[in-house]
């Protein structure tokens, strides 16, 4: 649904292809070619005051210690950063005498050498960063944090994987240019609905430079009671929740983004006739209806923002030009989810592709199907809140990294806006789930990946990508 082009032939762009039911009263039809909009109408929704900028402290992500910068694609201390650094290269093997959930802090890192590591890697801590000669300084600056599986982290911390690295050097000498411990194992390949692997979850770097902005900033005074957001762990003890208010402000924002949002059910026909078999051709034509409408939601969103007065037109055509992919993935994924892997799925069902259309489907399709199964999964499991979703959709909108932007550092301020507002509703609709608001922040960088990468991936393609991702994720949550 990223796509603005028409089938090259038999396409049917128009409605009312056989087999389609209209509804009974059509929305107002989008533009034909809504894609470049050369002009938005102005608006002036009035000037709205601003919460000053907070900053999170620099504390290690491990023990809580001050941390002193960017050590193996996380934030840390000296001593948890050298700490990990001995334990991979010297391949060591820890044991815990307790229930392998020991406190790490200051004072307790150093009582258990096994809760110690397993916290590293559970932060994100990259083994692929660590030098292949053990000396300072990383190996690839580029590489951020990893996520991967529980089965690969056990294989660590039990010492398999150092053991098979070991085996597999041995067989092959030099000819394998990686270092030890650092190889890639099987596990590492992600699979759908699981944790993206190690050797893919580079693409999330994005999220460690995304929350980087935000540092080194003073903190408004009703902001300070908002908890530390990267110093959580799944696995580490939290005080009890204490009862707290959402400020008045970030409420009177998150009320105006949402005002903003279309949240009725799209209007493009997808219903079907039983027994009618759809063609590709007529998938496709679905497909780019669906994304005119969501298109043309997205440009009259923009237009009820509450800062639209704040840029200019030009930016917001330059902004819209650049994530409008990304806008209607995410809105796919949550407030239009139930039609989408509902209806369309459905229609998707009806279509039967040929021999040829498989044997021809590409590496760069496969890629994005597994990333979007994952990617649905985690949203089907956060249920993401209407209030979350608008300050999701500011926050990936407000990109100043875009060129040909003339107001950078006040998209950035807005950015910082929203992203501040967004934690601070996280933590206070949520108390129990802690880290929640990364999760979510987690996505962003994902779902721009994603959208990248389907620029590749040939037209004819995308009734069968959609197929696929639509039956497995259907049949998935269907099993639950």
């Amino acid at each position: 649904m990223e796509r603005d082009e028409r089938p090259p032939s038999g396409g049917g762009g128009g409605g009312g292809s056989a087999g389609f039911l209209e509804p009974p009263a059509a929305l107002p039809p989008p533009p034909r070619n809504g894609f470049c909009q050369d002009e938005l109408p102005e608006l002036d929704p009035g000037t709205i005051s601003v919460p000053d900028d907070r900053a999170e402290q620099r504390t290690c992500l491990i023990c809580g210690d001050r941390a002193t910068g960017l050590h193996y694609g996380i934030i840390s201390c000296e001593g948890c950063k050298g700490f990990f650094k001995r334990s991979i290269c010297n391949k060591r093997v820890y044991r815990c005498s307790r229930d392998k959930n020991c406190v790490m802090s200051r004072k307790q890192r150093n009582r258990c050498q096994y809760c110690r590591l397993l916290k590293c890697l559970q932060m994100g801590m990259n083994r692929k960063a660590i030098r292949e000669d053990g000396m300072p300084g990383g190996r690839n600056k580029s590489i951020g944090p990893v996520q991967i599986s529980e089965e690969e982290i056990e294989r660590i911390m039990s010492g398999q994987e150092f053991e098979e690295e070991t085996n597999h050097w041995s067989n092959h000498g030099d000819s394998d240019h990686s270092s030890p411990g650092n190889r890639a194992s099987e596990s590492n390949q992600p699979s759908p609905g699981s944790t993206l692997s190690s050797s893919r979850s580079v693409e999330l770097n994005g999220f460690m430079a995304f929350r980087e902005q935000y540092m080194g900033m003073s903190v408004p005074p009703h902001y300070q009671y908002i908890p530390h957001l990267f110093s959580y762990s799944a696995h580490s003890p939290l005080l009890p929740p204490q009862a707290r208010s959402l400020d008045p402000q970030s409420y009177s924002l998150i009320h105006q983004l949402v005002s903003a949002e279309d949240l009725e059910p799209l209007g493009t026909p997808m219903l079907i006739e039983d027994g009618y078999a759809v063609t590709q051709a007529e998938l496709f034509a679905l497909l780019c209806r669906l994304a005119d409408e969501l298109l043309f939601r997205q440009i009259a969103w923009i237009k009820k923002l509450p800062f639209f007065c704040e840029l200019s037109i030009k930016d917001y055509t330059c902004l819209l030009s650049s994530t409008w992919q990304e806008l209607i993935l995410l809105s796919s994924l949550t407030v239009y989810s139930k039609q989408i892997f509902g209806e369309l799925a459905d229609v998707t069902a009806k279509y039967s592709p040929s021999d040829e259309e498989l044997h021809r489907f590409s590496d760069e399709g496969m890629e994005v199907i597994e990333r979007l199964i994952y990617l649905y999964h985690k949203f089907h499991q956060l249920k993401v809140s209407n209030e979350e979703y608008a300050c999701m959709k500011a926050i990936n909108f407000l990109n100043q990294d875009i060129r040909g932007l003339t107001s950078a550092s006040q998209l950035e301020q807005l950015n910082k806006r929203y992203w501040y507002i967004c934690q601070d509703f996280t933590e206070y609709k949520y108390t129990h789930q802690p880290n929640r608001f990364p999760d979510l922040m987690m996505c962003l960088p994902e779902i721009r990946y994603i959208a990248g990468k389907m620029v590749n991936v040939p037209l004819e393609q995308l009734p069968l990508l959609f197929k696929v991702v639509l039956h497995s994720c259907k049949t998935s949550v269907g099993k639950e």
